[in-house]
């Protein structure tokens, strides 16, 4: 019997990604007893730490996990204020349509950080997240993300006309977040032209 068990145990951990889904519930849920957030602008923070399976060969956090715990951050920041339920409510869906990173200084071992997540624009499409590692040392802001939030069978202003009851206005857009939504055009027209299709973006 113990043998099934370990055999299945292997089976299902070396063929799925166990961690991250147990991880993913447990930042909803946790979201989920923690409260609402009322101002859907506003800055949250999750805070974690640099562990072992983190690391690289260099004994930095790697590329890949700076990725995957803002995927965490953004669930729980998007249970917090509400925008899943409203966009549930709508039959509206959201998804990652592009994101971008910079790396500015490594998280080492052991590093304790804080990830903070905000929407700082919108558009007839798509949210636009931004989320910062901040070292806990020195508040140093060791990378920062720009991430866009697509919203699929419905809109953001319709989303959150809904959640809060009232017209919000997006904030100003800034030049480097124009920047960022240019060059996303861009290449979707290219690879669309390489594709033979039309000039439409997404």
């Amino acid at each position: 019997m113990l043998l099934w068990i370990v055999s299945g145990s292997l089976l299902l951990f070396g063929s799925f990604d166990v961690w991250y889904f147990l991880r993913a519930t447990w930042m909803v849920v946790k979201s989920w007893f923690q409260g609402p957030v009322r101002d859907v602008l506003a800055e949250q923070v999750v805070h974690g730490r640099v562990l072992l399976h983190d690391l690289d060969f260099m004994c930095h956090m790697n590329n890949a996990r700076y990725l995957r715990e803002c995927d965490f951050a953004r669930y729980a920041y998007c249970t917090r204020n509400g925008l899943f339920l409203a966009a549930r409510a709508l039959d509206a869906s959201m998804l990652i349509g592009a994101t971008t990173i910079r790396y500015r200084r490594s998280l080492a071992f052991g590093e304790a950080f804080e990830l903070r997540t905000r929407i700082v624009a919108w558009d007839e499409k798509s949210f636009y997240l931004e989320q910062r590692f901040v070292s806990k040392t020195d508040g140093f802001v060791s990378a920062v993300m720009l991430c866009r939030q697509n919203v699929i069978r419905g809109n953001p202003q319709r989303i959150l006309d809904h959640l809060c009851k009232r017209k919000v206005d997006c904030p100003e857009i800034s030049e480097d977040l124009q920047h960022w939504i240019r060059f996303i055009s861009a290449s979707s027209q290219a690879l669309r032209a390489e594709s033979g299709l039309d000039d439409k973006t997404k």
